[in-house]
């Protein structure tokens, strides 16, 4: 338990070195706000991929009308609500839509913006309206307005939904065929159209709502006196408008256009214009592996090596450790220590610390299960010859058993390395920008999910196979 405690520690005080976007030197008091990055023309990456769009731009004008400083962090929408119920960040902007029953779990500013919910279809699809929904399959995102809406209507027009995390994969299943519609915001449908989204819209917006920026209910008071007086100020010095403009007028698309340096429709023009972005997630995902590994590394030895202790306590608490960790799915684990332990305990865990002890305990419990399993593998007549000899448990276990039961560990410790890679991708919900978070923000912005996908598909390829080629030169000498 030492150990682990020292562990944690370790990964907190790395965790604080992590940069976040917005974070300044300064004696002015700084909130930590969430956003959804994946919902334009409020907030997405722009050619530059820097956070821009109108709840980033409120935001901003605002903490400086009213003298604070912002720390946005992009998460996805789901994870931004989390966030805020477990008092991770102080708020979230990211086109919330105001209702009753949200209003028993967060205190809203005055509306910021107003809109509704339309439907979209294929450009050629035979659907017209809602009445021709019956027996079909229509997209939503979840825990958005436009899943609400589509929840309440599903039984009177007779349709089935299913329910996507980001934009880009409902959009891509109504492009596909595998459903013939998608509910969504008005102003962001409208927006991912002008900017060739291959979809039209078919119907009037309807549920009319207000976005308002949200804290948890109870807490960060000033925060939200803050939001609101600054939202009065920009509304009358002409601010307001000029930010909404910017991001939804006419104009605003064809600048936008104008700017791209290059087409992003060509996978040659994704790779140019995202290259520095790919890279510093593909960074991002080995600094999180190797970092993970060694830690995982470290407290699955440990419980591995309770597992053969002649004690009957610790072998169990190996075994049921091992259990624990094995069993839950990584998403669960992530998710629980990120939002969970910080409402149980009142104090913030940096994502990237909640990251880090997620693939430890995760992925050090399949360490610990070959760890034991590399041990028990040697010959018991080696320990009892040793012990014959004279030699202490200790001892005999350093000088005799390890040495036989670590050159079948080994290739298992590659094997793990490769796959905890690949776990990284999973903290994605938590908001960390490793290399799929990275994808999914281009996505936002290009709406190009099928090339990007087979970008990052294909980077994780290469690294996979030089560790897999690794693992047999390791192996290779072993057996030698």
């Amino acid at each position: 338990m030492l150990a682990l405690l020292a562990m944690v520690t370790t990964v907190f005080f790395a965790g604080l070195q992590v940069s976040q976007i917005g974070v300044e030197a300064t004696s002015e008091k700084t909130y930590t706000i969430a956003t959804d990055v994946t919902f334009p023309p409020f907030v997405y990456a722009d050619e530059n991929n820097e956070y821009v769009g109108i709840d980033i731009s409120l935001m901003k004008e605002i903490a400086k009308v009213e003298g604070f400083k912002v720390k946005i962090q992009p998460v996805g929408f789901n994870a931004a609500i989390q966030s805020v119920q477990s008092g991770q960040v102080d708020g979230m902007i990211a086109g919330m839509t105001i209702t009753n029953d949200r209003k028993k779990t967060f205190d809203f500013s005055t509306p910021y913006y107003s809109s509704g919910i339309v439907m979209a279809v294929k450009p050629n699809s035979s659907v017209k309206g809602l009445d021709n929904l019956k027996g079909k399959k229509v997209a939503v995102k979840t825990g958005t307005s436009g899943a609400d809406y589509a929840n309440s209507i599903k039984d009177k027009y007779g349709f089935k939904v299913v329910t996507f995390d980001d934009s880009d994969n409902m959009y891509n299943d109504v492009k596909s065929g595998n459903a013939v519609a998608c509910f969504e915001d008005s102003a962001v449908l409208s927006y991912g159209i002008k900017t060739g989204l291959a979809l039209k819209i078919v119907t009037k917006p309807t549920a009319t709502g207000n976005y308002g920026f949200a804290v948890k209910k109870g807490a960060n008071q000033e925060l939200l006196s803050k939001f609101n007086e600054g939202l009065k100020k920009l509304k009358a010095n002409g601010t307001y408008d000029k930010i909404i403009k910017q991001y939804t007028g006419s104009e605003a698309i064809s600048k936008q256009k104008a700017n791209a340096t290059v087409d992003e429709t060509t996978l040659s023009g994704i790779l140019k214009q995202n290259k520095s972005v790919l890279i510093k997630g593909l960074g991002q995902t080995i600094y999180l592996t190797i970092v993970g590994v060694i830690l995982a590394t470290i407290f699955g030895v440990l419980v591995g090596f309770l597992g053969v202790l002649p004690n009957g306590f610790a072998r169990g608490l190996s075994a049921t450790i091992i259990y624990i960790f094995r069993g839950l799915p990584l998403i669960v684990l992530a998710l629980f220590i990120y939002n969970g332990v910080p409402n149980l305990t009142g104090n913030k865990i940096p994502a990237f610390v909640a990251g880090v002890i997620t693939l430890a305990l995760n992925e050090g419990a399949y360490i610990a299960a070959f760890v034991k399993g590399g041990i028990e593998s040697v010959d018991k007549g080696q320990m009892e010859a040793a012990r014959s000899l004279g030699l202490p448990f200790g001892k005999a276990m350093r000088k005799v058993i390890l040495p036989q039961g670590i050159k079948l560990m080994i290739p298992s410790f590659v094997n793990q390395f490769i796959i905890t890679l690949k776990d990284t991708s999973i903290l994605s919900v938590i908001g960390l920008l490793e290399l799929t978070q990275t994808g999914k923000i281009i996505i936002a912005r290009n709406l190009q999910g099928f090339t990007v996908w087979g970008i990052i598909a294909v980077i994780y390829l290469i690294i996979i196979t030089l560790l897999t080629l690794l693992s047999k030169i390791v192996e290779r000498r072993l057996n030698r």
